[in-house]
Formats: C-alpha cells, structure tokens, sequence
C-alpha cells in the first residue's frame, strides 16, 4: 500500500505535539485511529518511524529523514493548488504577507489601501512579525512575500530592494526651536530624555547599536512595544524618541533632528522564498510597492 497524504499530515502532527493524544485531537479524530493509520504507513515505508518507548513520542532516524521530504511534498502540493486556482486577471486570489513592526507605521496602510484599489477581488492576510519569523514563515510556504530589511538571510530566502530607510531624532514639533535647522552631535543624545522601541524590535537594536559606536549612555525614560504609543508620547513633549523619517513625515506634530554622525541608514527589502512559485496576487502587489516607493519619493537603494 503506498502512503496517501493523510498518513503524512498525521505523522508531522505527532512529531508536532510529541504525543498521540494531543495530535488526535489537533486533527479532530480518534486516538487509536491515529495510531492505526500511521502503523499502516510505517508498514508501507517499511521501517518504523516513530519511537514510542519514552514518555513523548519521537521520531526516530528514518522518522526524521521522512518528515523532511513529507513537509515538502506538503508544501509543494499547497503551492500547486494555489496554482491551479490562481487567476491571471486578479478578479480573485489571496495573497499572505508579513512585515517587521515598524512598517505598519507609515508603509502597510498606503499599500493594502492601493492593492484593494486596484485588485478589490485580491484577499489579503497581512502579519507583523520579526524577520527571523518572516523568513521562517516563507521557507515553510506560510507566507507569499515579507517586508524587512537588507540582511543575511536563511538558505533559499532571495530579496528584491526596495529603497533606503533613514532615521532620525524625533522632537514635538512645538518644541523643536528651530534644532531641527542644524544636526546635534550624538554626545548630546546623553541628555535627552528617551522614549524608544522595546527590545524586541529590530530598529531597537539598530539604534542600541549607534549608541556604543558613539560611547552614549542614554537616559530612557519609558520602553514601548508600539510605534504609535511612542508618536502620542513625543507629540505630547514629554520625551524624544528615534523614528524612521518616513514616519515623521506623516505626523505634523513631529519634528526631526539631524544627529551628528548621522544614525546608519537600513535597505527595506522585499521578501521571497526562492524558486517558490508566485502567484498573479504577489506580482501584483510587487507591482504596487514599487509604485508607491517611486511615488513617494524614498530615497533608492
């Protein structure tokens, strides 16, 4: 009996879970009936897969090797139904995309508003993860395309640039004073009360990562996982914050202030899982980000 596609999706499930029971019921049937169903493909492929003898179920050597090739059979199967149901005149279609934290500040809004302008019939799953996640999400065929940045990416991640992101201090722009006129050399960073991304941000690290080069210790007053708390914040005067200046450029009540040496600039980068078909929806939205970055004057990369 050869293996169906079912005796894959159920062995992946237990090499998941670790455990029969909690995998039966992630796939809504009964515990011995997943039992007997992957002793019948441990029957087909002639060698066991599972080792059953300590308190959580493991794949064993083989169970490993087999795995691998059954997530990929899996996966280029999904791709190939995409394929099949793709339309070329985008009246319909689905396209998963995900973005570090930072771009649904200024760039996932004007691109999701353009695609459904263009595409209204294109569904779209939009994320915010962090580009480790990103590039593991398009490897495992979860996502179609990822907004990040320029950087050594996994095996088998291509990317296309998109433009230049450059950062600067930000002010309230009632208490700016003009400082906005002349750059303010990073030394004087140490007196600033700071308002920055938490640690968990990619831009954090960016930033954390100028401060040492620059010999800076400085005063942070308040950590936020949100890019708008830290809009509200400065809009409000109490602290400064760092902030790409395409964010900056869309709120009034800020004001940017010019460091000296300037912090690094990052290429924003478009996503893709290599040799990965893709469909009619992520050439279109290609087509759209592109148009918005030339529209919108962003310096190229």
């Amino acid at each position: 009996m050869a293996p169906e596609l079912r005796h894959l999706r159920y062995l992946i499930a237990v090499a998941e879970h670790g455990n029969f029971t909690r995998a039966a019921e992630d796939l809504r049937i009964s515990q011995p009936t997943l039992s007997q169903q992957i002793k019948q493909l441990e029957r087909a492929v002639g060698v066991q897969l599972l080792d059953r003898s300590g308190r959580s179920v493991r794949l064993t050597d083989a169970g490993e090797a087999y795995v691998h090739y059954a997530r990929r059979a899996l996966r280029d199967l999904s791709a190939a139904e995409r394929a099949v149901f793709d339309v070329a005149d985008l009246s319909r279609g689905n396209l998963r995309l995900a973005a570090t934290p930072t771009f649904t500040a200024y760039l996932i809004g004007p691109l999701i508003a353009e695609m459904h302008a263009r595409h209204p019939g294109i569904t779209l799953d939009i994320k915010e993860m962090t580009q480790d996640r990103i590039e593991s999400g398009l490897l495992a065929d979860e996502l179609d395309l990822g907004i990040a940045f320029c950087d050594h990416y996994l095996p088998g991640i291509g990317g296309t640039a998109l433009f230049v992101e450059t950062l600067s201090l930000v002010v309230s722009a009632h208490d700016s004073d003009g400082e906005h006129l002349r750059p303010m050399p990073a030394r004087d960073l140490a007196t600033r009360r700071l308002a920055l991304l938490s640690g968990e941000f990619a831009t954090r690290g960016h930033i954390d990562a100028y401060f040492r080069r620059q010999g800076v210790s400085p005063r942070i007053v308040v950590e936020a996982n949100s890019v708008q708390a830290l809009i509200e914040i400065v809009q409000r005067g109490s602290a400064a914050t760092v902030l790409p200046d395409a964010v900056t450029h869309d709120h009034p009540g800020l004001s940017p202030i010019p460091l000296a040496p300037a912090l690094p600039t990052r290429t924003v980068t478009l996503l893709r899982r290599e040799n990965a078909y893709q469909s009619a929806a992520a050439r279109a939205f290609s087509a759209v980000i592109g148009d918005h970055v030339r529209a919108r004057g962003y310096a190229p990369a």
